[in-house]
């Protein structure tokens, strides 16, 4: 066992955990400073090692094999403890690094997030760039393993050490020609008997959302739900033009009511607060380029909690 390990060069562990991530010898290249010939050249010895082909071509990228998928969850954990037994976390400058970090986001998080973030840190590490994607629902952990950080709301057990980000609450969406809103607003008895149009988070599981939690107190629970969507971005336009209502976050509803003719109604409900929040795996939290990261969110954050989410009339 011993004179195999020897045989094995410890820089393939590295390799093999980019390579698994990444799915993508430039990228895993880049996230390893080797240029894509030696990066191709150690996934010809891992392959030769494992007896596997590990990354699978599929059309213009790469699957990972089954054996890959099933080595994937032990490498990242190799990686992790190796980092904490020698401390080898390469330090980071973010004037003269060149980093491609990876962070996944809710679509709500991305609509309030992506703009700032990208913006401040073209200007504080201009040679650094971020890729974005949305999250996986029922896959968060292994996503979190394969992230710098995700970005998703508290309250619906996301894995990993956490961060605050932005809060903002849930109002009320109807069409501005409504036939039931009287002075901006409706009734309880207006939310009893209108559809409404629903948002669903493979995310949240079997956990009860805070807004149907607040809808349960107030007799609500057996609304009639018309419409339901996989995408909050999309209730605005589910209602546009419908007699049914939504509740989405304030940011959302600002930024749909122009074009779409929507209105915000107010409601006897009791304010529903939501707050997305920065999640990452505890072997990434000494990690100096991530630490920068949710320093770097950190000020984004504070730039989008100074721009409020309630504008005049809202109420």
């Amino acid at each position: 066992m011993k004179e195999r390990l020897r045989a094995v060069d410890a820089n393939l562990l590295l390799s093999l955990h980019a390579l698994i991530e990444e799915r993508n010898l430039t990228h895993a290249g880049e996230r390893m400073t080797m240029s894509q010939s030696a990066m191709s050249s150690a996934l010809t010895r891992l392959r030769r090692h494992f007896g596997d082909e590990l990354l699978v071509r599929s059309g213009r990228g790469f699957d990972l094999s089954p054996l890959a998928e099933r080595l994937r969850p032990a490498v990242a954990e190799a990686v992790e403890a190796a980092e904490a037994l020698l401390g080898t976390q390469r330090e980071f400058d973010e004037a003269s690094s060149t980093r491609r970090f990876t962070v996944s986001m809710s679509e709500y998080a991305m609509t309030v997030l992506a703009e700032p973030l990208i913006r401040l840190m073209a200007e504080q590490a201009p040679g650094c760039s971020v890729a974005l994607d949305t999250l996986e629902g029922p896959h968060l952990g292994t996503q979190l393993m394969r992230r710098d950080l995700i970005i998703g709301p508290l309250g619906f057990a996301f894995p990993g050490q956490t961060q605050p980000v932005f809060t903002d609450h849930l109002v009320c969406i109807v069409s501005r020609d409504n036939p039931r809103l009287s002075d901006g607003g409706l009734s309880a008895a207006d939310l009893s008997v209108m559809a409404h149009a629903v948002a669903e988070f493979s995310a949240a599981g079997e956990l009860k959302r805070p807004l149907e939690i607040i809808l349960e107190r107030s007799g609500l629970a057996d609304r009639t739900v018309l419409v339901r969507v996989t995408s909050l971005l999309t209730l605005p336009y589910a209602v546009a033009g419908t007699e049914m209502c939504a509740f989405v976050p304030s940011r959302l509803a600002h930024r749909c009511l122009g074009f779409l003719e929507l209105a915000i109604a107010s409601t006897p409900l009791d304010t529903v607060r939501i707050t997305e929040a920065a999640h990452w795996h505890a072997g990434r939290e000494k990690d100096p380029g991530v630490a920068w990261l949710r320093r770097l969110l950190y000020d984004v954050a504070v730039a989008v909690e100074t721009e409020p989410a309630d504008q005049p009339g809202e109420e």
